[in-house]
């Protein structure tokens, strides 16, 4: 889909916190990388409850599947346009390769964490990564959802500080 393999700015940071700009989703973390996480924590839930006995080794290549899936539909066309219109990702043009690969290395690190520790701990991970970002950058998982699904103008108009 002609996303360029790294940040057009031609370096490759392991931290670019800068949301409100072009390097915003082209290196390896960045904000959205908690909601990845948590994506990690909501796909290891599921298999938990939906999956039993030797189903269960395909959790983890099903989640990097469905992630991988996400990234291609994230970078397509149709969505970066409906970022652009319905939130506040004005110049939002798709991943760089390195994000939607990292994107996806860092569901697979939350998928792993839920694994190792208690539920209770997994949902105050996911509580923290929340309302931290939702308090740092006015943005989370929870509200990227819904401007993509019902966007509220007060919302974006909250967001754009």
């Amino acid at each position: 889909m002609d996303r360029p393999p790294i940040c057009p700015c031609g370096t490759i940071k392991l931290w670019h916190g800068n949301v409100q700009s072009s390097e915003n989703s082209q290196h390896i973390a960045d904000w959205y990388s908690f909601s990845h996480i948590i994506h990690g924590f909501l796909f290891y839930a599921a298999a938990h409850f939906l999956l039993r006995g030797e189903a269960r080794r395909w959790a983890l290549p099903a989640a990097v599947a469905i992630e991988g899936f996400w990234e291609i539909l994230e970078n397509s066309p149709i969505i970066i346009n409906r970022y652009r219109e319905a939130t506040i990702a004005l110049g939002y043009s798709g991943d760089s390769i390195v994000n939607s690969l990292s994107d996806i290395g860092w569901m697979a690190f939350g998928f792993w964490l839920a694994s190792r520790l208690p539920a209770w701990a997994t949902i105050a991970l996911a509580i923290l990564f929340e309302l931290g970002t939702l308090a740092l950058i006015r943005d989370n998982l929870t509200l990227n959802v819904l401007m993509l699904v019902w966007p509220i103008d007060a919302v974006r108009t909250w967001q754009g500080g």
